[in-house]
């Protein structure tokens, strides 16, 4: 029996807006349930070249994408180690996401590069990384992961949203905990902010300056994966599955009204999502993520799903670094050989303690 109960940990973070690194330094307790404290914590933007390479990695030779992944990990490793060297920190591991090239879980693929071996010896910490492949081999899905951290930190709230390059959502029924991937977000908001030379739609405010283009709104309501019960993940290869090509019939519109029309659609599929799961008169909903300051979604979103939820906006630290704290949290689970990835959320054949260790 593991008698542990106080972990200090690095969560590494690394997600499909591929914005830059989330570092977060988190202290763990457990006190008859989980606590936990975000106690240092920042973004590193990748370099521009580093950038362009995990943008198109999916695009590499396999030499040229097995490099990548160790000038990824071993780049991870030294911002790490000065990250904690600055602080005087003393971290008992590091736990990595790494960065998702490929996620088939159909095929029984996915990757997400940043090597565990340069990771280790850039950082000279302990490191647990490549948390999705064990449930993939089990037959799920790999993903969701922060689930478990959203029931064991987050249970208070009925439903935990994450606003990111992909929006997803998970919540108790009586079956268990699920969660899935609802649509894209941030991916495609921001594509159509960068034609604008943006990085980003600052607070949506270009979205809220266009017009909504009925015939898109329509084309996208209908696409065939929101035919499909419980989605469970989606990846780079659904966008340019689905997405790319309904976009590229209406390349002739101004970003701003593909942003406001995008908008319109994102805040319709969430807010069906949390009403179809919503067995309370007033359901909480936690938002997180960098969607969370979409200042104009929230207000749609709020209109769509009335009364019956309310939204929370947690402070600003949780918002940014919450899935750096939960991929941390999972590498506690690992380290105590307890479940992290749960079967009803990926639709493995059993619940499963996923992540490999190099120390």
């Amino acid at each position: 029996m593991n008698t542990q109960t106080h972990y200090k940990m690095i969560g590494l973070m690394s997600g499909t807006s591929g914005d830059g690194l989330d570092i977060a330094y988190c202290e763990f307790h457990l006190e008859n349930e989980w606590n936990f404290q975000i106690l240092h914590a920042q973004t590193v933007p990748f370099p521009p070249s580093l950038k362009e390479s995990l943008t198109f990695a999916h695009q590499f030779a396999g030499e040229e994408l097995t490099h990548l992944d160790i000038l990824f990990g071993r780049w991870m490793g030294q911002y790490v180690k000065e990250f904690c060297s600055t602080r005087d920190l003393n971290p008992h591991a590091v736990a990595s996401h790494g960065h998702t090239v490929f996620h088939q879980p159909d095929r029984g693929l996915t990757l997400q590069i940043g090597s565990g071996w340069a990771l280790h010896q850039a950082s000279g910490l302990p490191v647990i990384n490549d948390f999705r492949s064990l449930d993939v081999m089990l037959g799920g899905q790999g993903a969701p992961l922060v689930p478990v951290g959203d029931r064991l930190l987050f249970g208070h709230y009925d439903f935990c949203l994450n606003l990111g390059g992909i929006s997803n959502i998970s919540t108790e029924t009586d079956g268990g905990r699920i969660a899935f991937d609802i649509c894209p977000f941030n991916l495609l908001l921001n594509r159509y902010a960068n034609k604008l030379g943006l990085s980003y739609d600052d607070q949506g405010k270009l979205a809220e300056a266009g017009t909504i283009i009925p015939n898109l709104l329509d084309a996208l309501e209908n696409l065939p994966l929101y035919r499909q019960h419980l989605r469970k993940s989606l990846a780079r290869e659904d966008i340019e599955t689905y997405y790319t090509p309904v976009l590229y019939r209406f390349a002739a519109a101004s970003p701003e009204d593909i942003l406001s029309t995008l908008t319109e659609h994102f805040s319709g599929q969430i807010s069906k999502a949390l009403l179809e799961f919503n067995h309370r008169d007033a359901a909480s909903v936690l938002i997180t993520g960098g969607g969370t300051y979409n200042r104009n979604f929230l207000h749609r979103l709020s209109e769509q799903c009335g009364a019956s939820i309310k939204i929370t906006i947690p402070d600003r630290q949780i918002i940014d670094y919450k899935e750096a704290l939960v991929f941390a949290f999972l590498g506690v689970l690992r380290l105590r050989n307890e479940n992290n990835c749960l079967r009803s959320v990926t639709g493995a054949s059993q619940d499963n303690c996923g992540g490999v260790f190099f120390g």
